[in-house]
């Protein structure tokens, strides 16, 4: 390698990271991108949510997963990362940041600037990122353009840290149109005038050529041929297909290997290149123990990269191997050391995650950023053929210096129409949230802003959605950990549990209906101990829903038939997590969510109360 080092300005390469809330338009807006850049023989043929790719974002119509694409504009590559817009996977866009050299803030012209982009929005202007914000979706009969552009530059004045980052383009855009422009009443007919400004506003990557190679490891990929693929942003130094590099892992020692494959991203894919020089961003193979924060340098100069610094995770659960009776029917993976390899997998890319071992040799205990986040992980387990079960989500606390319990608290923000602020506040302050401020915008929403414990959010957007009948939104991100606020109250009542197993019938359900309401439909298979409803008294009730019309000389067995039964309620698997006590477990397969009760015999159940009755008495 050479020895002199040159300080370079990459004028053909331009890094940039898309930041915007669930929702604000920012994939539609990447599609515009990708099709007026001639990506695509056919654009209309390409189809919509192209970078989405992953089955579960397609479903939800949430970016999951951070990805990279390149576009080329005048001679210029432009490298394009796609970030998550929750904030439970939060993890996923503070380990790409450090990639960029600018960010694109998308904003929605109606619904103005939401807590988690602010908590992104930092983190960027921390690490130096020129900003551009777009205004996206100025065709919403809702938008409030000159507003939301107040709302914006408040959000800088409160996380700029320097003065020249209050200095940033407005762009106003139509994303599903592909259309933009610097005055919402005139805009191009293409996407062109957001283009030209990423190429004057993103500062070109100022890079030193000639130096000791360094990159961060900041994805990891996998191909079925090829291996493990490390991707990165070339720090400094060049590259060249077959070069060896050094592997730098905290806690490990350093590991030397040659690099089999070289490839740079294009378009939505990625082609072979034999050089690479600093400010690319690059895919590797042959390093197959690379992670996520290890930094791979030249050997005969080990300079390791500081990590990148991930929030803590604020929720946790358990996964255990499933006990249930109809455990082993449905999937392929059921075993603890199954469960065990899929979760320590999960590690070297979904950074936000914690897995700790429990007392119980078949339990693991897992902890991540959100309610979201944990149920994503538990979908895409259920998907690939594993059955496990998991409890009810509890929060992560910690203690201060005294000794003192903290739990983490957040910012949550709802939009509701005005009619139902009421049952909003009610519902809010049941669970011990304290408003921080209410913003009427004069068209019959009303915007909430509250602090709440995140404790106080397992189950909100369900019971929000019923109150409000489905006119309320909500968002939140973590502000920080408070002390111990105390008890919230359960508002679940109790649950009607299956006494007997075999198949549901029409009789014995519409026995249980005129106890409270059912979650299964005639046909089901249950078990003694599942859960097949809910009682609208506190207490559970043991339910017999196979049981059958006795037949007479009076009766035959076709006056089953005439039961009219009320349709089931079907619960999502947010809802199924949101809906569990203490004493219960949800029982996942890949065809089926069934939920159950931690102890399935009654006879366990009542021996096991009669024991924490005891044990609290004593503590009394």
């Amino acid at each position: 390698m050479t020895t002199a080092v040159d300080i370079v300005r990459r004028t053909d390469l331009r890094n940039i990271a898309i930041i915007a809330h669930v929702d604000h338009g920012k994939t539609t807006l990447v599609d515009g991108l990708l099709k007026q850049a001639h990506i695509f023989r056919d654009p209309d043929a390409a189809g919509v949510l192209i970078m989405d790719s992953n089955d579960l974002e397609r479903e939800r119509g949430i970016t999951i997963l951070a990805k990279n694409t390149a576009i080329d504009y005048q001679d210029v590559k432009i490298n394009v990362i796609d970030t998550p817009g929750h904030a439970d996977f939060g993890g996923e866009v503070e380990r790409v940041l450090n990639m960029a050299d600018g960010c694109l803030l998308l904003v929605d012209a109606a619904e103005g600037p939401m807590p988690q982009t602010r908590t992104v929005l930092a983190r960027a202007l921390e690490i130096g990122l020129r900003p551009i914000v777009v205004i996206n979706k100025i065709d919403k009969s809702a938008a409030r353009i000159d507003e939301v552009v107040e709302l914006v530059n408040d959000l800088f004045l409160d996380l700029a840290v320097d003065t020249s980052q209050l200095e940033f383009p407005i762009i106003f855009a139509i994303g599903r149109e592909g259309r933009a422009g610097f005055d919402p009443a005139d805009l191009a007919s293409d996407l062109r005038p957001l283009m030209e400004t990423i190429l004057e506003i993103v500062p070109a990557p100022v890079v030193e050529v000639g130096a000791p190679f360094q990159m961060l490891v900041t994805s990891i990929d996998y191909d079925l041929h090829r291996g493990r693929i490390t991707i990165g942003r070339i720090r400094r130094g060049e590259l060249r297909a077959g070069d060896t590099l050094a592997l730098l892992t905290e806690g490990r020692d350093p590991v030397s290997a040659k690099i089999t494959s070289l490839q740079t991203f294009e378009g939505l894919g990625r082609r072979e290149i034999e050089f690479a020089m600093a400010g690319d961003l690059v895919a590797l193979t042959g390093f197959a123990d690379a992670k996520i924060g290890s930094t791979l340098t030249d050997p005969e100069r080990p300079e390791a990269l500081p990590a990148v610094a991930i929030e803590e995770p604020t929720l946790k659960l358990t996964f255990g191997v499933s006990t249930s009776p109809l455990s082993g029917r449905d999937g392929q993976y059921s075993t603890t050391r199954q469960l065990g390899d899929r979760l320590q997998r999960e590690l070297e890319t979904n950074l936000s995650l914690r897995v700790e071992p429990t007392d119980q040799p078949d339990v693991f205990s897992i902890a991540g950023r959100g309610e979201l986040h944990l149920s994503v992980l538990i979908e895409t387990m259920r998907r690939e053929g594993y059955e496990f079960q998991v409890s009810r989500p509890e929060v992560v606390t910690r203690r201060d210096a005294t000794g003192q319990v903290m739990e983490p608290v957040e910012h949550l923000v709802i939009d509701v129409i005005e009619e139902f602020v009421g049952q909003v506040t009610e519902l809010t302050g049941s669970r011990r949230a304290r408003m921080l401020d209410m913003v009427n915008d004069r068209r019959g929403t009303v915007r909430l802003e509250f602090a709440i414990p995140t404790r106080g959010l397992i189950g909100l957007r369900n019971a929000m959605l019923t109150a409000t009948k489905g006119h309320g939104t909500m968002s939140s991100r973590l502000i920080d950990f408070e002390p111990w606020m105390g008890p919230i109250q359960q508002n679940r009542s109790g649950a009607l549990v299956a006494s007997e197993s075999g198949f549901a019938l029409g009789f014995g359900l519409a026995n249980a209906q005129e106890r409270g309401i059912t979650f299964i439909e005639p046909g089901t298979e249950v078990y003694e101990g599942m859960i097949v409803g809910q009682n609208p008294r506190p207490t559970d009730l043991a339910v017999n829903v196979c049981r059958a019309k006795k037949l007479t000389n009076m009766r035959s067995s076709n006056a089953d038939i005439s039961v009219r039964l009320s349709p089931p309620v079907l619960f999502s698997l947010e809802q199924s997590l949101d809906f569990l006590a203490d004493d219960e477990l949800l029982e996942v397969t890949p065809k089926a969510l069934r939920l159950r009760k931690r102890y399935l015999s009654q006879d366990e159940r009542a021996k096991q109360k009669k024991r924490s009755d005891q044990a609290a008495a004593v503590l009394n």
